[in-house]
């Protein structure tokens, strides 16, 4: 199944130095009704994404990790600093679990270790854009009013956050985290709960996964991350979003 209706093809970016992977995915993800322009490196990203080159920014990056000159994890980190939250699929030749952590601490949005079929990287894809609101998800976000919490402002229709009155970037699975949490304020959380809420029931997100997103979360909405007041851990059993940021009495 190919990527959601819409006005236009979803452009999707894989950047990879492997040129046999390269045309395959091009060809396999063009048949399945995506736009898809290749790149063998972190320059060619680079001066695409400045706009030396023109052309539209992709809608998703297909990132390899190991990448020649600058790798995978440096350009991703290089985006998120410069508040880029343009949606990021890392790919992979070693199925290190270390790896897949730093990258999500890294801000990706997701992982996939090489070998994989064209079809799970399809799907992942489309996880990645139904998350970002680029197309429809099995439990829609409503049109409510914005959430207000703190010092921020989160509006669920818009799908965005703002601290102060100014916006803050945040990636699709940061938001899609958040999201479960302001839905569900105050009630206990486990791990595999926020797992089916933000990533969906299919996901093969495990627990360490879920912490490190929790961790990045927190960062990016909590005065003190070593203190949280509004994401409050449940010991032995998972999270719980408090939007006053009353503390909870231990257990």
């Amino acid at each position: 199944m190919g990527p959601e209706r819409s006005d236009r093809p979803r452009r999707i970016w894989v950047v990879d130095d492997d040129p046999e992977l390269r045309t395959m995915l091009a060809t396999y993800l063009g048949d399945q009704g995506y736009q898809v322009r290749t790149l063998a490196d972190g320059s060619q990203l680079t001066a695409r994404l400045s706009g030396q080159l023109g052309g539209e920014r992709p809608d998703l990056l297909v990132l390899d990790l190991m990448l020649p000159g600058d790798d995978g994890l440096t350009l991703l980190r290089r985006l998120r600093d410069a508040g880029d939250d343009l949606p990021v699929l890392m790919l992979t030749a070693r199925a290190d679990a270390v790896d897949r952590i730093i990258g999500l601490e890294q801000g990706a949005d997701d992982y996939l270790a090489k070998p994989f079929l064209p079809r799970e990287l399809s799907a992942r894809i489309e996880a990645v854009l139904r998350r970002r609101g680029q197309g429809p998800s099995g439990a829609p976000l409503v049109s409510a009013e914005p959430v207000i919490f703190g010092h921020h402002r989160l509006d669920l229709a818009r799908r965005s956050l703002e601290r102060d009155g100014r916006a803050v970037p945040i990636t699709s699975g940061e938001f899609a985290l958040l999201a479960a949490f302001v839905q569900h304020p105050h009630r206990p959380l486990s791990r595999e709960r926020l797992i089916e809420l933000a990533r969906g029931p299919a996901s093969e997100t495990d627990s360490r996964s879920m912490d490190v997103q929790i961790s990045r979360l927190r960062k990016l909405i909590e005065p003190d991350p070593t203190r949280p007041r509004y994401v409050q851990t449940v010991w032995g059993y998972g999270y719980v979003f408090v939007p006053d940021g009353t503390p909870r009495p231990a257990a």
